[in-house]
């Protein structure tokens, strides 16, 4: 058997770890190096060689792989074509472009496979800190091998909360004092990871992430027992025309409508 055909054969979730490893260890080799920096986005969002080369990694893995999957990917100009598909790969070579070039470790490389608009299976794979985390839609969200679950902290607790300071403004004054913000952490698909361990009780996203960004970590986090949804509670659907979301609010599913209570002045506004 060919080293194509074995890899064919493994589980979605084996293949994305599989890929994800590979990427990660293909991106911690420029980590700290200066590799060469491009600008997207008008000038607003930096690209490295070293996301190029994971992107390629990634493709080389899992196209041939499941030649029947469509491919979205944040360095992969997109393609309507993906929407003819029911199961696609959503893949972000390193999320967290920004703290890569810095020289942080909490970067990832982010691989979800999404069947009718949800991840089935999902991994994020952070190189740099040695951290795996993956799940599946029927399994348990794991971290290194360990099952992992949000934060079981009370209402009255302090909520430990990844959110821009922009974002608390029309808090409650009183819930305010419970919060305490976290280090800004650059990558979202991590931010997310961390509240699926519990070292979050909660983030707010602001507009216009993508679903390269969040959908492995949707998943993680859900089996975790949280939750990724929009401000007026709704879970994200993926490979839509448009990739990008809206405000968004990750917890625990008790902390969830705490937030979105928080909130609805964003909603509402």
């Amino acid at each position: 058997m060919s080293d194509r055909d074995a890899v064919g054969q493994l589980s979605d979730l084996d293949l994305i770890v599989e890929a994800a490893r590979q990427a990660g260890n293909i991106a911690l080799s420029f980590f700290r190096q200066s590799p060469e920096v491009w600008w997207k986005n008008e000038g607003r969002s930096p690209v490295s060689a070293a996301d190029f080369a994971a992107n390629e990694k990634l493709a080389s893995i899992l196209r041939p792989a499941r030649p029947g999957y469509g491919w979205l990917s944040e360095e992969t100009d997109d393609d309507a074509e993906r929407l003819s598909h029911g199961t696609l790969f959503v893949v972000d070579p390193i999320d967290g472009t920004r703290g890569f070039l810095s020289g942080l470790e909490l970067w990832c490389v982010s691989v979800a496979v999404v069947t009718d608009g949800r991840p089935t299976a999902g991994v994020l794979y952070a190189p740099a800190l040695d951290e795996l985390f993956v799940a599946t839609a029927d399994g348990p969200a794991l971290k290194n091998g360990e099952p992992i679950a949000v934060s079981e902290r009370l209402e009255h607790d302090i909520h430990r909360l990844a959110a821009g300071e922009d974002m608390l403004n029309g808090f409650d004054p009183d819930f305010r004092k419970t919060i305490e913000r976290a280090k800004h952490v650059p990558s979202l698909a991590y931010r997310l990871a961390m509240v699926a361990d519990g070292r979050l009780e909660g983030t707010i996203v602001k507009r216009n992430s993508h679903d390269w960004d969040v959908a492995a970590a949707d998943l993680i986090l859900e089996r975790a027992g949280g939750g990724l949804v929009d401000l007026s509670g709704h879970p994200l659907n993926y490979n839509r025309a448009d990739v990008s979301h809206g405000e968004l609010c990750g917890a625990s599913a008790a902390r969830l409508p705490v937030f979105l209570r928080q909130l609805s002045h964003r909603r509402n506004g």
